[in-house]
């Protein structure tokens, strides 16, 4: 069920399985209070979504504007969503990704009617919504983010799967192959017993980039080693939280059945 508004006017369209009713302001200020006090007004059982239309659907489908929000809380829905981004500008759309029971996926997209407004809202990223902290960034598409993802800018390079013989001046040597190293680390228990994992500091990223992608996968001591950019702190928390919750929503599925 979706309002849809443009700047002298307001189409207003609901449907369901039983009819569809056209309603259409002819005022403009009528359409702006249409949008203050009927958006996410439930009807039918689903809350109605009303955005400004544009005559030309291209500004919409270009993702102009368009920022992603993830790690959201089950229980902020499309309203909590855009009452908190609504402060920095006019929104076009805002919507939480649901499955097929309706329940959110933990994440949205929000577009504004203008980049400024966008790049604005990308001060919200690492803030606490619900006591979860939620990543705030510009809207990619697949093709995007696979391009942004080979061209990360990163000098910290993290490493495991590795035999329990693995040194630090192992590390050195595998990876100074691929350029100058700063550190190259081990991880140990408090009894020197090591973890199996490691870091590897670079001085420059293209060496660290080169060494992710030629030893990722690749044996030592009968061991695979999985090497790849090393992720601060707060994205690995978040990462956790993704995997413990779809953990949790796959045995709750399974108790179900």
């Amino acid at each position: 069920m979706v309002l849809a508004l443009d700047d002298d006017v307001v189409v207003f369209f609901v449907v369901d399985v039983v009819s569809f009713f056209l309603h259409v302001f002819s005022i403009k200020s009528s359409s702006a209070r249409a949008l203050d006090v009927l958006n996410f007004t439930p009807l039918n059982g689903k809350p109605v979504r009303i955005m400004y239309s544009h005559r030309d659907p291209s500004i919409r489908r270009s993702g102009t504007a368009n920022i992603f929000i993830k790690n959201l809380d089950k229980a902020i829905d499309n309203k909590a969503l855009h009452e908190t981004f609504s402060s920095f500008g006019n929104i076009l759309s805002c919507k939480i990704a649901t499955d097929t029971s309706g329940q959110s996926k933990g994440y949205g997209f929000v577009q504004y009617d203008n980049e400024e407004s966008a790049q604005n809202a990308l001060k919200l990223d690492g803030m606490l919504l619900n006591d979860k902290a939620v990543f705030v960034g510009p809207f990619l598409r697949k093709q995007e983010r696979d391009n942004t993802v080979n061209k990360e800018v990163f000098k910290s390079v993290f490493v495991k799967n590795l035999s329990e013989s693995t040194t630090d001046e192992d590390l050195m040597k595998v990876f100074g192959e691929y350029g100058t190293i700063d550190t190259a680390t081990v991880m140990r228990t408090d009894d020197g017993k090591s973890k199996c994992f490691g870091f590897v500091n670079f001085e420059n990223p293209d060496n660290a980039s080169k060494a992710v992608e030629a030893l990722n996968g690749k044996k030592f001591e009968e061991k695979e080693w999985y090497v790849g950019r090393a992720q601060k702190k707060f994205e690995r928390e978040i990462e956790l939280k993704e995997r413990f919750q779809s953990m949790k929503e796959v045995v709750i599925t399974e108790k179900t059945r």
